[in-house]
């Protein structure tokens, strides 16, 4: 029992080493014996006091600083606070100073506001002209010095100099002027490859720019762009002629809306070709297109050959003896052949020879009719087709640009021309080339009878 009472004291003092000085514990020896133990805890104990003590006294020292710190910023505070004041005060005198000043600036400008007014107008209008004016590609940075000028004409504190208003008005008067001259200088022209090169340039008036090749030049953001696309040839060669010519009149292509965009320039440009409006046409177009060559090559075959027939049977006609080589020689062959038979016989022979040489005179005429039948209906095809496609279009993206969808009924209706204009000389021709075999028919039907006449004639006088 008692031995039992001495565990469980041992365990409970090792607790207490544990609990109060493991750092102790873990950096020295175990207790060899029960005093030793007690001796261990006694002097942990100790320690922690001492190290109590030191942490309170750090505690009241901070308390001390942060006090100290708490009414620096106290202090700082009430300065700033002062300091505010003033400058609210300064603040509001400043500002009805600035009231003061104003209204003695007013009263000093009297009528010139009305003045600055209409500068500021006039300076206002002229940059949108002069941003867009070929003008500005002679005489650059004008846009600027209006754009400055309305700038300080805005601002109260400055007022405009007298050499400054007499620019503005120098600068309306030259636009008026150059707008009626034509100017040759030296510029930076960009290519539609991107290529900049250093040229002559033409300008005539404030409407066109022109290269001295002929070439027709757009100017826009300061700078001077050849056209990627052209207008027609005539006025090409009246742009390269203007460019050589040292004066006198000359013929010019110009466009008057040039100031304002050249739409006029830009509408004759943007009209497609004979070969831009075929290839609108499509797939449909296209097969128009190859029947239309189709029938013209069978017309030119036909009525080369019939042509041919006509002189052979022209030459029969003046030649008693039957030639083999045109069909009136082959109808007269088979009387030639039976100058006996009886004319009901004969009649028959030469009826049936007659049926024979007539598909030969009139083969591929029913092609082309079939050809300026189908023709206009393939037309109608494409335009039905295009109008579909151009009405799922304006049902996505609405009609609200009419040009778009003028365009697009534009090139619907172009398979509708094409199948006219494949249909209408096909039909000429097939006329031509009927007209042509039925001559050599009636030739040959008019032989026939008159031989069987003849045949008769003679049976009768025996």
């Amino acid at each position: 029992m008692k031995a039992g009472k001495t565990t469980i004291l041992t365990t409970a003092f090792f607790s207490l080493c544990f609990g109060f000085g493991m750092a102790s514990a873990q950096t020295q020896d175990a207790p060899q014996s029960l005093e030793q133990l007690l001796e261990m805890v006694q002097s942990g104990r100790y320690a922690d006091a001492r190290e109590n003590k030191a942490r309170e006294a750090r505690f009241r020292a901070d308390k001390a600083n942060q006090e100290a710190l708490l009414n620096k910023a106290k202090a700082e505070q009430a300065e700033l606070e002062t300091l505010a004041a003033e400058r609210e005060k300064q603040f509001e005198e400043n500002e009805q100073n600035v009231v003061a000043v104003t209204q003695r600036l007013t009263e000093q400008k009297g009528s010139l506001n009305e003045l600055f007014g209409h500068l500021t107008t006039a300076a206002g209008d002229m940059v949108s002209v002069v941003e867009a004016s070929p003008v500005s590609a002679q005489y650059p940075d004008r846009a600027a010095f209006f754009e400055a000028l309305i700038q300080k004409i805005s601002d109260s504190a400055k007022l405009p100099t007298i050499d400054e208003i007499e620019q503005l008005w120098f600068e309306i008067q030259r636009e008026m002027t150059e707008s009626g001259r034509v100017a040759r200088f030296d510029s930076v022209v960009i290519k539609p490859n991107g290529d900049e090169n250093q040229q002559g340039v033409v300008r005539v008036g404030s409407f066109n720019l022109v290269s001295d090749d002929g070439k027709y030049l757009g100017f826009t953001d300061s700078r001077i762009e050849e056209l990627p696309r052209q207008p027609d040839k005539r006025y090409l060669d009246w742009a390269r002629e203007l460019g050589a010519a040292s004066g006198g009149l000359n013929a010019f292509g110009i466009d008057p809306t040039g100031p304002s965009g050249g739409s006029l320039l830009s509408a004759l440009i943007a009209t497609p070709t004979l070969e831009e409006r075929w290839h609108q046409g499509g797939y449909v177009g296209y097969a128009i297109t190859v029947l239309g060559i189709i029938a013209l090559l069978i017309a030119i075959w036909r009525l080369l050959a019939l042509t041919t027939v006509s002189g052979k049977v022209g030459a029969q006609l003046k030649n008693d003896k039957a030639n083999p080589n045109n069909p009136l020689g082959r109808v007269l062959a088979i009387h030639e052949a039976n100058p006996t038979m009886d004319t009901e016989t004969l009649e028959l022979k030469l009826n049936e020879q007659v049926l024979k040489e007539i598909p030969q005179l009139e083969k591929y005429q029913g092609a082309l009719k079939i050809i300026a039948a189908v023709a206009p209906l393939m037309g109608l095809l494409g335009t039905v087709t295009g109008m579909i496609i151009t009405f799922q279009a304006i049902t996505i993206y609405g009609a609200g640009d009419p040009k778009a969808m003028a365009s697009g009924i534009s090139s619907a209706l172009v398979t509708t021309v094409l199948g006219l204009l494949v249909a209408i000389p096909t039909v000429l021709l097939h006329t031509m080339v009927s007209s042509r075999s039925r001559r050599v028919i009636q030739v040959l039907e008019e032989q026939t009878s008159g031989i069987i006449a003849e045949h008769t004639e003679a049976e009768l006088g025996k």
